[in-house]
């Protein structure tokens, strides 16, 4: 039998207030499934060979490539239809072994933990693709112990990790400085602390190091603590540039699906390109994006006082990468590893040919 009108009119009513039902429990944000319907949404366009990419990144001002690039969406616009999903890490060899389980599929690294991975895998985990920062460290010291480099020795000095690429490089300066530390325990001439970043400021404040060879922000939170800039590691490289952040891809992801490789490294390019000529944004922008991830932004003083240390690269500085492997073997940490074929930069060096750019160069490290 036809509908009443009364019956009709109320149907037609529950219909028109389903949307609305509908967006006030979105609004109120249940879980991560809310976020996801969100970037759902922000994944609009054609969808390439995967349906999702999987990013992972430190919450890291070496990492702003990653942190402007999700934050500003600049790598989701040129997934068109795929899906960007991010893990954040705090330490490189736990984003290497992510990748190793097929849990991302691409990452941004520093250049130790990339060599070990590389190495350790005898060549079949990784390609790094791009590079995406150099620069960002510091030898940060109290100035009431510390006044010259000379008066390093004997001291306590951070770095952030063993075997990590600031303890490295720390590790080389006080070898050609000519003095003797074992690098295992870190006792010698020199007292190699290895300290997690997050704890450095607390242990400097409390004195139970006299300064620290780290990357930022955390040089600069030390600062703002009363530490000095003794000695910036990029006056010790020619050009003064070195690479501290890589862009790395599981060799599976990037045989299976090259397309989305590229599309993400067209986002990493146009992110650089858009923080290099936006300097002042791109630092809010980083700040939001850390804020995000760790609940609180760095302060004026930190962030103002790192930025300007870290310059932001599609090169990734391949010469650089060799000389960081060679002392590590030098430190006694790394056996001598082959790295030919570490590095793939077609994808790239297709991306900056569209654009326009100049290709960029692997050292003779490419994948044949």
């Amino acid at each position: 039998m036809p509908a009443s009108r009364t019956t009709l009119r109320r149907s037609l009513a529950a219909a028109a207030a389903l949307p609305l039902l509908i967006g006030a429990l979105a609004s109120c944000g249940y879980g991560s499934q809310a976020k996801n319907d969100e970037k759902k949404v922000a994944a609009e366009g054609e969808k390439l060979s995967a349906d999702t990419v999987r990013l992972g990144y430190f919450p890291n001002l070496t990492h702003a490539t990653a942190l402007v690039g999700d934050q500003e969406g600049i790598i989701q616009k040129e997934l068109g239809g795929t899906q960007l999903k991010v893990s954040t890490f705090n330490a490189g060899p736990s984003e290497i072994e992510a990748l190793n389980a097929d849990s991302i599929d691409i990452g941004f690294i520093g250049p130790s933990p990339a060599i070990n991975g590389y190495a350790k895998s005898k060549g079949k985990n990784l390609r790094i693709v791009s590079g995406s920062a150099s620069g960002g460290v510091k030898l940060v010291v109290n100035p009431d112990k510390i006044k010259t480099l000379d008066d390093i020795k004997g001291k306590r000095i951070a770095t952030p990790q063993l075997g990590n690429t600031q303890d490295v490089a720390f590790l080389n300066w006080i070898s050609e400085k000519g003095w003797k530390v074992d690098a295992q325990s870190g006792k010698g001439d020199v007292s190699v602390v290895r300290t997690d970043n997050k704890v450095t400021p607390n242990a400097y404040t409390s004195g139970a190091i006299d300064g620290a060879w780290v990357p930022e922000p955390t040089a600069s939170k030390l600062v703002s603590e009363g530490a000095k800039v003794l000695l910036d590691e990029s006056t010790l490289w020619p050009d003064k540039k070195f690479v501290i952040t890589n862009i790395i891809v599981s060799q599976k992801f990037l045989t299976e699906h090259p397309d989305v490789v590229e599309a993400v490294l067209r986002g990493t390019v146009k992110t650089n390109e858009w923080i290099n000529a936006n300097q002042a944004k791109a630092k809010e922008s980083a700040n939001t994006k850390l804020k995000e991830l760790t609940g609180k932004p760095l302060g004026a003083k930190v962030i103002d006082g790192a930025w300007p240390s870290i310059q932001f690269t599609n090169d990734p500085l391949a010469a650089t990468l060799q000389a960081q492997a060679d002392h590590a073997v030098k430190a006694g940490l790394l056996k001598e590893p082959d790295l030919a074929g570490i590095y793939d930069l077609k994808p790239l060096n297709k991306v900056l040919k569209a654009a326009g750019r100049s290709e960029l160069a692997d050292a003779g490290l490419g994948a044949k």
